[in-house]
């Protein structure tokens, strides 16, 4: 083991992290750890640090220090009065812990203070990756898709089969269009697709190109969070869609079940991971559905901020946190300077 000690900043937005998070249990879990020195959070939710997360002309920002007492509170109130005055450019690690929007320039800013290769995940792995568009690289893992940028290209591919829309960069099951039998779904509101075409066309201009996908009739078997850290799957959980709804995101009100990782999505991980450590994505997780002959295939992959890992924990009653720091560590001690 290594005789450094690290020093680590958690870049997140508290506004965001609802009742849970991994980013509680995944940090308070690696502040114990011997090499650790000290491990600091800032939220670009709290206003004195807009300077660094929206004008781009500082480095410094207000954090507080991770310890037994960094839990979720409704409030914020810890984030809001974070009173350690830091400079970006001062740790040996920075971790990235925040949802979109992100914009490219935030990653520019950040990158232009400090080396990629010191930031979990790589910012530019994560442009590369963190778009529906990434699953175009796996195509024999997914369901049937083509990447869509007019309605005529749209409506061609529906001829095929029920198809689901996907803006890109949505994120939390935002965005997202059921087409069947010439009926549009947004949500649990239903349109004709003659009325709905104008919408459609509206986003392209607005928001680019869809990833239209095959629409999958066992949607109620749930989709399945798989986490994987550092090349190796550490858990997994079943996100269930609500009775009267066909999208399985807790912010739809889904809820969560046991599901453990199959041989399936075992080897989805494999043929994943190799390309993703290469572009420094240490830890992410991928979601996949089951197809209409019965077999789970990769429907989703978010490398910004990945959540999950307690509702994994609670479900499998594996210590995949404790699993999951302690990878996050070999990853830091073999990679970080």
């Amino acid at each position: 083991m290594t005789n450094k000690k690290y020093r680590i900043l958690a870049i997140t937005d508290h506004h965001t992290h609802g009742g849970i998070s991994s980013i509680y249990p995944l940090l308070r879990t690696m502040a114990k750890h011997p090499v650790c020195d000290s491990i600091q959070v800032a939220s670009r939710g709290n206003p004195k640090n807009k300077e660094f997360f929206y004008d781009y002309t500082s480095t410094e920002l207000m954090s507080l220090l991770v310890d037994d007492n960094f839990v979720p509170q409704e409030s914020g109130e810890q984030f809001l009065n974070a009173s350690i005055k830091t400079d970006f450019k001062d740790h040996d690690l920075i971790f990235l812990r925040i949802d979109r929007p992100v914009p490219d320039e935030f990653f520019e800013f950040i990158t232009s203070h400090v080396p990629e290769d010191k930031i979990i995940n790589r910012p530019s792995g994560i442009q590369k990756t963190d778009t529906k568009g990434s699953l175009l690289n796996f195509p024999e893992l997914c369901p049937p898709m083509k990447l869509c940028s007019t309605l005529e290209e749209i409506l061609e591919f529906y001829q095929q089969f029920p198809i689901v829309l996907k803006p890109l960069r949505s994120y939390g099951g935002k965005g997202i269009i059921r087409i069947v039998d010439d009926q549009a779904w947004e949500g649990n509101n239903q349109y004709s697709l003659d009325d709905y075409k104008s919408v459609i066309e509206e986003s392209l201009s607005d928001s680019g190109d869809y990833l239209a996908m095959k629409y999958l009739k066992n949607y109620s078997k749930g989709d399945k969070r798989v986490l994987v850290v550092n090349g190796k799957v550490t858990g997994g959980f079943l996100r269930i869609p609500k009775e009267d709804s066909w999208i399985c995101n807790m912010s739809a009100g889904g809820s969560t079940t046991v599901g453990e990782p199959d041989q399936d999505e075992i080897r989805i991980a494999e043929t994943i991971i190799p390309s993703f450590l290469e572009q420094g994505i240490v830890i992410f997780g991928f979601d996949t559905l089951v197809d209409d002959d019965g077999k789970r295939v990769l429907s989703e992959i978010n490398t910004l901020n990945v959540t999950g890992l307690e509702e994994a924990q609670t479900h499998s009653g594996k210590p995949v946190v404790q699993e999951s720091s302690d990878l996050m560590w070999s990853y830091i001690c073999e990679h970080i300077g």
